[in-house]
Formats: C-alpha cells, structure tokens, sequence
C-alpha cells in the first residue's frame, strides 16, 4: 500500500514549459508561478505556456498581475487558436 501524502506535502511538477493551472488553488500561484519561471529559465527554456481557463478571467488576472512583476518576463500575450485561445498565456523570458 501507498504512504498518504499530506495534502500539504509538495507536489512535483515536471518542467515542460506548460504549467496547468485547473489543479491548484489560486493561494497557491504567488510561489507557484515564479518558482515555474525561474526553473524554466534555468533549464534554457524561453517560452512558457500557462493554462489559466477561460472562467470568468481572475485566475488571468491574477496570472497576468504576477507576469507584469516579475524581472524573468521579456513579454506576455494570450494565446492564439493554437496555443489556448484566451484561456492561456504564453510567456517570453529574458535570455
């Protein structure tokens, strides 16, 4: 049998350059969006893609607002009809 994990035990993420939002809580993006964007910084990645949803736009907001402080962000847009429509954003860092 499994060991349970505590629902506040850290979750490993793999860095693809794809964050999938729909399963965290929006407490949790202040750490986790920059932590994911300086991992993909270190690991060479440039552009990084964020699945927010489309819902009602806070979790964009939200998204967006961390994006515009951070120093690892060259540009930001939504994405197009092939990268998520606007129910992602996809990221440019500095080199």
């Amino acid at each position: 049998m499994a060991p349970e994990l505590s629902p506040d035990a850290p979750v490993p993420l793999p860095i693809t350059g794809e964050l999938d939002l729909h399963t965290f809580r929006p407490a949790d993006l202040g750490e986790l969006i920059p932590a994911y964007l300086a991992e993909c910084a270190a690991r060479g990645l440039r552009e990084v893609r964020i699945i927010h949803g489309k819902g009602t736009g806070a979790l964009r907001a939200a998204v967006h607002g961390l994006l515009q402080r951070s120093p690892l962000v060259h540009t930001y847009r939504l994405g197009d009809e092939h990268t998520g429509s606007w129910g992602a954003t996809v990221v440019t860092l500095r080199p």
